[in-house]
C-alpha cells in the first residue's frame, strides 16, 4: 500500500474521541493513523482557522488589496476604496449566499431537466412514479388537473417551474404557497423572488467592487437570492424528485460502517444528486453482474449511501446508510470499499489521496466535478447504466484483486426515516381526514412546545455529532419536536434518537404524542435539497390555522449547529428571511457589534421576517431556541396552555377572534 504521508510524530495528536463520538469514525482514524493516512480531521487540527477571515474582516473583491480591517475595533480603519466594515461584512455574506444558491438551483435545474426529458419521452430509463405528488404539485401552482392526461399535466408543470431559473420579472411559481402574511412582508420590502438566473446574477452584480454599498440593502438581496433557493430551486429538487422517484415514507433502516460486508462488493454512493444513485440500484441488481461479481469470489453486490445521495434513497428505498460527510474519508480506511462514485457538492480533494493508499476506486461521474487524480466515468441520464454498470464492474474488479487489510468497525444503529410533509400530512390524521390539526392542536393545548428544524452538515471543527445529538436531546426533552435533514439526521441516527423507542427521552408532553401516533420525537425527512419540506411544513401549519397568520408567528426555530458550507448561510437566510429564528455553530462569518450584526441579529425580526442566532455549545443554541419558541408561544396567548390546559381548535380560534 502506498503511504499518503506520514503523520509527524513529533506533533501531539488529538485523542480521537475529542474529535468525534461516532465509535466507527474513532476507530478508522486510528488504523489510518497507524498506517500513515491522514485524514480532514487531522488536517484541521493542524490548521489553524484565519481568526480575520473567519469574522469576514477582509476583502478581496478588488485588486487595490486584500484588504484586511481590525475585527476587534472594526471601525478604526476602511479598505483602500473607504468601505467600511459592514459593507465588507455584507458583500462576503452576499456571496457565500450566491454560492449556496447556485448549488442548490443548480441541482434543482438538472432534476427539471431530467423531468423534461422524461415527459417528452426522450429518457425511457426513469418515468413518472407518484402521479398523485404530479397533480398536487401542479393543484399548488394553479395548474388544473381535472380530465387532462399525465403529460398534460406534466409539460404544463415544467414549463411553469422552469420560469424558477429564467424568469426576469413577476414571482416564482411556488410563492403560491408562501402564507399571505408572509408574503406581504415580502412583496412590502421587495424580496419576492423573480427568476433564481436573475437573483444571483444580481447579487455578484451587487457585491462587486464599487456598486452595492449599503449593507441592509444588500441584505435585501441576500434575502432574495436565499428564497429563490428555499421557495424555487430546492423546492424544485425536492419535488420533482418525488414525482419521479417516489415521495418518502417512513422505513427503518441499518446506518454505520457495519453496513459494509467483508464477502460482498462494497459500493458508496457520496454527492447529492438521486439519479445517479436510482441507476445504480438496477445496475448492482443486475443478474448479470451479480454473477460476475460471485464469480469474482463475493457473495454479491453490497449498495451503501454516504452524504446527501445516500439521504435521498435512505428515505425512499430504505438503501443503508454508512456515515455522514466527516465519515466519509474515514470509511475508506477500512479496506472494504471496493468503489465511491460521487456527483455533486461536499465532495472533499482528499477522499482521492486516501483512496489511492487502500486501491479503492474513487469514481467522479458529473461533469461539473472533476478531481485530480480520480478515475471519471460521465453519467448522462440517457443512458444511465452505462455509467452505473462500469463502476460495478470496477468495484467487482477490485474486490477480485482486494491486496488492503479489511477491518470493517461492527458499528450499526438502526433509524426510522421518511417523513415527507404528505406522510406527516397522513400520520397525523389518516387516509381520510389527513391534516396538520393534531399538530397544532398539541401545540396549542401545550404537550408539543413547539417545533425545531435541526440540519445541516459535519464539521471538523467541533466533535462530529456531539453538538447535533446534545443540542436535539435538550430539546426534545423540553417537549420540542425535531425535524432533521442532511448530515444531521445519521448523527441522530447513529445515537439511536431516530426510532419510535426513544419517546422515552422526550419530554412527558412529546413523549404522549409519540407513543399516540407511533413516532419518533425526531422526523428525518431527507437530504439538504429537502429542507424545503420544512418549508413546507411550516406554511401548512399557518394555513391550518391557530397559530397566527405569517411563519414569523409560529412557535419554530432553527439550526445548523455543525455547518460547514456555503449553502447552509444560503439555507440559513431563507429561513430567516421566511420568518424563522435560525440559530448557527461552530463559527459566523460576522464581526458581533458591527451594525450588519445587529441588521441580522435583531433588526430583521422588526421588519417581519425572523433572525439570526449564533452559540456554540449545544446547551446554550438549546436556551436560545426554546426561549424564542416561548415567546412565540407568549405572543399567540399560549403561555397558559403549557400548564396542561388543554384547548382544542375551535376555543383557540375564538381567542384569536375575541
Amino acid at each position: 500500500m502506498e503511504i499518503q504521508k506520514k503523520i509527524d510524530k513529533d506533533k501531539p495528536l488529538v485523542p480521537t474521541g475529542e474529535l468525534t463520538t461516532c465509535e466507527a469514525t474513532q476507530k478508522m482514524i486510528a488504523k489510518g493513523r497507524l498506517e500513515g493516512v491522514e485524514t480532514a480531521f487531522d488536517r484541521a487540527v493542524n490548521m489553524k482557522a484565519c481568526p480575520i477571515g473567519a469574522e469576514s474582516a477582509c476583502c478581496k473583491h478588488c485588486f487595490m488589496g486584500p484588504c484586511r480591517l481590525n475585527a476587534k475595533d472594526p471601525y478604526s480603519k476602511v479598505g483602500v476604496c473607504g468601505a467600511t466594515i459592514d459593507t465588507i461584512m455584507a458583500r462576503n455574506f452576499a456571496r457565500m449566499i450566491a454560492a449556496g444558491g447556485a448549488a442548490h438551483t443548480d441541482h434543482g435545474m438538472s432534476m427539471l431537466d431530467l423531468f423534461r426529458e422524461v415527459v417528452n419521452g426522450k429518457i425511457k430509463d426513469y418515468a413518472i412514479k407518484d402521479i398523485q405528488k404530479l397533480e398536487t404539485v401542479a393543484q399548488s401552482i394553479g395548474i388544473a388537473t381535472e380530465g387532462r392526461s399525465v403529460k398534460e399535466i406534466a409539460t404544463d408543470l415544467y414549463e411553469q417551474l422552469e420560469s424558477t431559473y429564467t424568469a426576469v420579472d413577476g414571482e416564482i411559481p411556488f410563492a403560491k404557497r408562501v402564507p399571505p402574511k408572509t408574503l406581504e412582508t415580502w412583496r412590502k420590502n421587495g424580496v419576492v423572488p423573480r427568476g433564481a438566473m436573475r437573483e444571483i446574477m444580481e447579487i455578484m452584480h451587487r457585491s462587486h467592487m464599487g456598486v452595492d454599498q449599503d449593507y441592509t440593502n444588500i441584505t435585501r438581496q441576500c434575502s432574495r437570492t436565499a428564497l429563490a433557493d428555499g421557495w424555487g430551486g430546492s423546492m424544485v429538487a425536492t419535488e420533482i424528485s418525488d414525482i419521479l422517484f417516489g415521495t418518502p415514507s417512513p422505513v427503518s433502516i441499518e446506518v454505520n460502517m457495519g453496513v459494509l460486508k467483508e464477502d460482498q462488493v462494497n459500493i458508496i454512493i457520496h454527492g447529492h444528486e438521486p439519479n445517479l444513485f436510482e441507476s445504480m440500484i438496477e445496475s448492482v441488481n443486475a443478474p448479470t453482474l451479480i454473477e460476475a461479481a460471485k464469480a469474482a469470489g463475493a457473495r454479491g453486490i453490497n449498495l451503501a449511501g454516504m452524504c446527501c445521495s445516500g439521504a435521498e434513497v435512505l428515505v425512499r428505498h430504505g438503501i443503508p446508510h454508512a456515515g455522514n460527510f466527516m465519515s466519509t474519508e474515514a470509511i475508506l480506511i477500512t479496506g472494504a470499499v471496493d468503489a465511491m462514485a460521487v456527483d455533486v457538492q461536499c465532495i472533499k480533494q482528499g477522499l482521492v489521496k486516501v483512496a489511492e493508499c487502500y486501491g479503492t476506486h474513487l469514481i467522479t461521474t458529473n461533469p461539473r466535478c472533476r478531481i485530480e487524480g480520480a478515475v471519471h466515468v460521465e453519467f448522462n441520464d440517457h443512458d444511465p447504466k452505462k455509467c452505473t454498470d462500469e463502476i460495478v464492474i470496477k468495484a467487482i474488479s477490485r474486490f477480485k484483486n482486494r491486496k488492503a487489510k479489511v477491518e470493517i468497525p461492527r458499528n450499526i444503529n438502526v433509524g426510522v426515516h421518511g417523513f415527507s410533509h404528505e406522510y406527516i400530512n397522513y400520520m397525523l390524521g389518516g387516509t381520510f381526514r389527513g391534516s396538520y390539526t393534531p399538530l397544532n392542536d398539541n401545540i396549542i393545548n401545550g404537550r408539543i412546545r413547539g417545533v425545531a428544524g435541526v440540519v445541516g452538515c459535519t464539521n471538523p471543527r467541533v466533535k462530529q455529532d456531539w453538538v447535533h445529538v446534545e443540542l436535539v436531546k435538550e430539546l426534545i426533552q423540553n417537549d420540542v419536536l425535531v425535524l432533521q435533514t442532511g448530515c444531521a439526521q445519521i448523527a441522530l441516527a447513529k445515537a439511536g434518537l431516530t426510532t419510535p423507542e426513544a419517546a422515552h427521552l422526550a419530554g412527558p408532553g412529546l413523549k404522549e404524542v409519540c407513543e399516540t401516533v407511533g413516532m419518533p420525537p425526531v422526523l428525518g425527512i431527507g437530504s439538504c435539497v429537502d429542507n424545503s419540506r420544512i418549508l413546507i411544513a411550516a406554511a401548512e401549519m399557518v394555513k391550518t390555522g391557530g397559530l397566527g397568520d405569517s411563519i414569523a408567528d409560529l412557535p419554530v426555530a432553527g439550526c445548523a449547529p455543525e455547518y460547514m458550507s456555503e449553502k447552509a448561510i444560503c439555507i440559513g437566510q431563507y429561513f430567516v428571511a421566511s420568518g424563522v429564528y435560525t440559530v448557527f455553530g461552530v463559527t459566523f462569518p460576522i464581526v458581533e457589534g458591527t451594525k450588519f450584526h445587529k441588521h441580522l441579529f435583531a433588526e430583521l425580526e422588526t421588519m417581519g421576517f425572523g433572525k439570526w442566532g449564533f452559540a456554540v455549545d449545544p446547551h446554550d443554541i438549546a436556551r436560545l431556541m426554546i426561549a424564542h419558541i416561548d415567546k412565540k408561544r407568549k405572543a399567540l396567548g399560549l403561555d397558559k396552555a403549557r400548564e396542561r390546559i388543554l384547548m382544542d381548535m375551535s376555543d383557540r380560534r375564538s381567542i384569536d377572534a375575541a
